[in-house]
């Protein structure tokens, strides 16, 4: 039973109870739980507090609602890294899923937006490979991404090579490591294009990530916009506190 006597909200008692019903295999994805009704008179409380509940939950992508048949368990999100650099292909197979690509266009092209050449560190008006695509996880699309690589490291590249994984074409290959990356987040809605190819709303929330890429020379390889569903994506990273002059004892 929740506790009315808690400093700890009734609305977020019911949400720590859902969850550890979730983690410990009470639910499972896809699952229904109780309706706001049901939560209301097992906890002797209003439905408003049971609906804020369930509100930040679906919010947070943990629940998920079906008009006229009630609310569900969701599939955990997958963590996207935010530390080391990882392609899609190894990040997906690391989780035990089946990573899949579907190539919207590749194009070698010389008129890409001035601040491309200017991230790949190349001659405006040089050529680069474009290429649009779509990433799955399990057959489910979670991510629309757009790539360019610089035509002189990847004269060989070609359309086939783009549907499979652009590091391994890097490790194999062109025999070069992939040392680290430079990644900038932003928070937009999917648009047009991008729900038709993710299978979601126009006006869905989604998670743009913006990638240089460089070789173990140092040299950058590859500038990506990639577009994620923010329901199937949650961004992590472990930081580091560092000790400074607060943190020295004094005797």
């Amino acid at each position: 039973m929740l506790d009315k006597h808690s400093s700890l909200p009734l609305y977020s008692q019911v949400e720590l109870y859902l969850k550890e019903e979730i983690q410990n295999g009470g639910y499972h994805t896809g699952d229904l739980v109780p309706s706001e009704r049901e939560l209301s008179e097992k906890f002797q409380i209003s439905r408003m507090t049971v609906r804020q509940a369930i509100n930040n939950m679906v919010n947070s992508g943990e629940l998920y609602r079906e008009r006229g048949k009630g609310t569900f368990v969701a599939a955990p999100k997958l963590a996207y890294p935010l530390k080391g650099v990882f392609s899609f292909t190894d990040d997906m197979k690391r989780r035990g899923l089946t990573p899949s690509t579907n190539v919207i266009s590749f194009e070698t092209i010389q008129d890409a937006p001035p601040h491309i050449y200017r991230k790949l560190e190349r001659t405006l008006g040089s050529r680069l490979h474009r290429i649009k695509r779509v990433r799955l996880a399990d057959d489910e699309p979670v991510a629309v991404e757009t790539a360019y690589l610089p035509y002189q490291l990847f004269s060989e590249f070609t359309e086939w090579h783009s549907s499979g994984s652009i590091y391994e074409y890097v490790r194999n290959t062109l025999g070069r490591e992939v040392t680290r990356a430079n990644q900038r987040i932003e928070a937009s809605v999917a648009g047009d294009q991008n729900s038709v190819r993710l299978g979601i709303r126009a006006d869905s929330p989604v998670l743009i990530v913006n990638r240089k890429t460089y070789l173990d020379t140092g040299e950058p390889f590859e500038y990506v916009q990639t577009v994620f569903r923010s329901d199937k994506y949650s961004f992590s990273i472990e930081v580091e506190h560092e000790k400074g002059d607060d943190d020295v004892s004094r005797n």
